[in-house]
């Protein structure tokens, strides 16, 4: 009559002996975690331990990576007799638990996810004087809509011009060039050799003088774009007189970037940056 309880209790109690191992200490975690870039996003980890009593102090500690570069980014210690936990000051206050350690919940919080927090978590509690820590860790993905970072003209009028687009989003950008809405062949993304695995690059060659060209980089979280126009090189900058003033009055306010052979002009969201103007001969 009492078989099936009996059976389901001793199942539970087997599972828990699995995750707890032989010492009693037993540790839970979400195997991945998925944010917005700008949003907070919380870790999940709870604990149990046959030592853990509500008179005993403890630590928490979270970490990036695993092993020798593995990067602490949070430690708090809650002592006996004490509410809360009290975290170190020097540490990125983005970073605050979320859980109550006392309730055997060492959740992490990050405000204001950036695409840098992606990676692997790991949590780790220590009671008088014995730790335990997570050994699978948890995957945080950080996805984020792309956004380009530059556009710049590579090359000279001997070996021609190539047009670099550079973006970041997660997951990974498509980039395309258009002119001006049609497809240029040769103009895929191409992964960084180094650098952060959510940046990226397309690059399209023979770039010509007197058009424009349309940098388009897109994910399933939205698009974003840059118009490149290639001006022919002038001559001789005469007096201090920048032949480019006219061509900037009409462009503020949009994302364009003017390139005219060396000297470059960009205007993103309305603000003019001017690098040092190359006189021709």
């Amino acid at each position: 009559k009492h078989s099936a309880p009996v059976a389901e209790w001793l199942a539970l109690f087997l599972l828990f002996q699995i995750l707890a191992g032989d010492d009693g200490w037993a540790l839970v975690v979400q195997a991945e975690v998925r944010a917005m870039e700008g949003y907070p996003v919380v870790l999940p980890c709870s604990f149990s331990h046959p030592l853990h009593s509500h008179h005993a102090s403890l630590q928490v500690s979270w970490r990036r990576g695993h092993g020798a570069d593995s990067t602490l980014v949070f430690h708090c210690v809650s002592r006996s007799g004490a509410e809360g936990c009290e975290a170190a000051l020097h540490q990125d206050q983005r970073y605050r638990l979320e859980g109550n350690p006392r309730e055997h919940d060492l959740s992490l919080r990050i405000n204001g996810a950036t695409l840098q927090d992606s990676g692997r978590y790991y949590c780790q509690v220590e009671i008088q004087g014995k730790e335990h820590s997570d050994k699978m860790g948890t995957r945080v993905r950080v996805e984020a809509p792309p956004k380009i970072l530059s556009v710049t003209l590579e090359g000279s009028s001997d070996s021609g011009y190539s047009a670099v687009c550079r973006v970041q989003g997660s997951p990974l950008p498509d980039v395309q060039w258009l002119n001006p809405e049609v497809l240029l062949q040769g103009s895929g993304a191409a992964a960084l050799t180094e650098g952060p695995h959510y940046r990226t690059e397309g690059r399209l060659r023979d770039v010509q003088p007197h058009a424009h060209y349309t940098c388009a980089a897109t994910n399933p979280l939205g698009r974003d774009q840059a118009t490149l126009y290639f001006l022919q090189p002038v001559p001789i900058c005469a007096g201090g007189v920048e032949p480019l003033t006219l061509l900037l009055s009409l462009t503020l306010g949009s994302k364009v970037v003017l390139l005219l052979g060396a000297g470059l002009w960009m205007v993103s969201r309305g603000a003019v940056q001017r690098p040092r103007w190359c006189r021709w001969r």
